[in-house]
């Protein structure tokens, strides 16, 4: 029997790719610069490359923010001094903490799953600090369970340690959870690795289309767990 649900934050509860989008519209005039596709997909890039480094605890949280703006201000034909990179990394900050929105589907679904007995709980690669304002700014915090990061388990997903741990300091056994997160290389295969159930939270239908537990949308989510 299902005991809980161990929620991803970013693009699961929190519409992270939607806020950077809105930052990079309000951020990128500041430097003549219009937010295209390609400058989004640039972003998107950039970051994941190095907050891998980050995750892996191979530079600071502070220096992955530089590296990404090294690699993604030439590319824009920004020049930049290497002393002005924390100032000019706040700018997009705070376009980007201002646009933090819970998904709409977000507040029925943990309804249902409180009306179904099940708790809850976030397990995200983000610093405490960042996740937990994430939390309050989008109307979460005490909604959504304990909140663990790479921060405080000391190890980030997509390894099996992260969702073993999670679920240790949960008092649960991992068969007794269920993963739910829009990443399937990090949120779905490691869980299952780690003994939990897991499903793919697949937003914009882009697949794999073989996954046998996906959902489009947390309206699914407690009806799917009841079967």
């Amino acid at each position: 029997m299902l005991r809980a649900v161990l929620l991803d934050l970013d693009d699961t509860l929190i519409d992270h790719h939607g806020a950077v989008r809105a930052a990079l519209d309000r951020w990128l005039p500041e430097f003549g610069v219009a937010s295209t596709s390609d400058t989004y997909a640039l972003w998107d890039e950039v970051q994941e490359r190095h907050m891998v480094a980050w995750r892996e605890r191979r530079v600071t949280f502070a220096e992955q923010r530089r590296r990404r703006l090294r690699d993604f201000l030439p590319q824009i034909q920004v020049p930049y001094e290497e002393s002005a990179l924390d100032d000019i990394f706040e700018g997009y900050l705070r376009a980007y903490e201002a646009s933090w929105r819970r998904f709409p589907d977000v507040d029925d679904a943990l309804v249902a799953l409180a009306a179904a007995g099940l708790a809850t709980a976030v397990l995200t690669n983000g610093t405490v600090a960042q996740q937990r304002a994430k939390l309050v700014k989008a109307g979460l915090e005490g909604r959504v369970g304990p909140l663990f990061t790479v921060e405080d388990l000391g190890v980030a997903k997509p390894s099996p340690d992260a969702f073993r741990l999670a679920c240790e300091r949960l008092g649960l056994e991992p068969a007794r959870v269920v993963s739910v997160g829009d990443r399937h290389d990090l949120d779905v295969l490691p869980a299952r690795a780690a003994g939990l159930r897991a499903i793919h939270l697949d937003r914009h239908d882009a697949g794999p289309h073989d996954e046998p537990d996906r959902l489009t949308t947390l309206a699914g989510l407690a009806p799917a767990l009841s079967r």
